[in-house]
């Protein structure tokens, strides 16, 4: 997938979703904001409560949605025969777009409103959301290969050592250059790799590469390169800096990803448990929306 149609691929996500909580806002506020004891008189009352049509509809669409979204996605991280079809970043966005738009339906089909052990699944299921958002911040910065594999440290510092044979080579930096990004992605001194270290280091190292960064810049123009050629030179130095910053990080984020799974996996067990009572009981006594 070229960078163009991947752009394409996720926006379309942040479209879709956008306007379709957009769409249930506006045309349903009216009812929404509306009292419960006096929503039975509200004129949408029989569309947009949760066994109305549009209302049930919402729920079986979002609960589908939901369902979709871990299947997928746990049958390509997990089963070996398609561990090679397309890329794992790729449907973990499909998971988080399924799996965020999903809840967001089922809130609409609760009409706000809601109690009991539907209560429980449904705090269950925002304690997913919220727990999944966390876990893609950890995600994503956990070195990987392009179909989703894990690097150790050592692919890591070959990885390392390449951006800079490149910069040398390729874009004719000199040595007193490479020392600089070398030495602005050391990170060995550095203290002890906790959760509050490591969030404290993501701030303050994003204000130090840009300033590193400026510098190297001021220094490539010194030198006489064009803007397009310090333009690319710089986002080489940029990605060595990343992948140093990330070796830093690779222990602390591996040990807090399995503890996330400790948070995640239970509520969304919960979720679904009590999801598919709902849905038995439901259907137990009578309701079957369109079919």
């Amino acid at each position: 997938m070229s960078k163009r149609v991947h752009a394409i691929y996720v926006g379309s996500f942040f479209i879709v979703g956008i306007l379709s909580t957009l769409l249930l806002v506006i045309n349903g506020y009216q009812y929404y904001a509306t009292p419960l004891v006096d929503r039975f008189f509200n004129p949408q009352n029989s569309l947009l409560e949760p066994s109305g049509l549009v209302g049930e509809g919402l729920g079986v669409v979002g609960s589908f949605m939901m369902i979709v979204g871990v299947v997928i996605y746990m049958i390509r991280k997990r089963v070996k025969a398609f561990l090679h079809f397309g890329y794992l970043k790729n449907w973990l966005e499909l998971h988080i777009f399924l799996c965020t738009l999903g809840p967001v339906l089922v809130l609409f089909h609760t009409s706000f409103k809601f109690g009991g052990i539907v209560a429980v699944s449904f705090w269950s299921m925002t304690a997913v959301v919220l727990s999944g958002v966390v876990g893609r911040f950890l995600y994503v910065r956990i070195p990987k290969t392009i179909q989703g594999q894990i690097l150790s440290v050592q692919e890591l510092n070959d990885i390392g050592r390449d951006f800079s044979r490149r910069l040398q080579a390729d874009h004719h930096v000199n040595d007193e250059l490479i020392r600089m990004i070398e030495t602005a992605s050391d990170y060995t001194k550095l203290k002890k790799e906790t959760l509050t270290n490591s969030l404290t280091f993501l701030v303050k190292d994003s204000f130090h590469m840009r300033k590193t960064l400026r510098a190297f810049g001021k220094e490539l123009k010194s030198i006489g390169l064009s803007r397009h050629e310090i333009r690319r030179t710089k986002r080489i130095a940029r990605s060595r800096m990343i992948l140093a910053r990330r070796i830093r990080l690779l222990n602390v984020m591996h040990r807090f990803f399995r503890h996330w799974h400790i948070v995640h996996l239970p509520f969304a067990i919960v979720m679904f448990v009590i999801m598919f009572i709902h849905i038995g009981v439901v259907f137990a006594f009578g309701y079957r929306w369109i079919f």
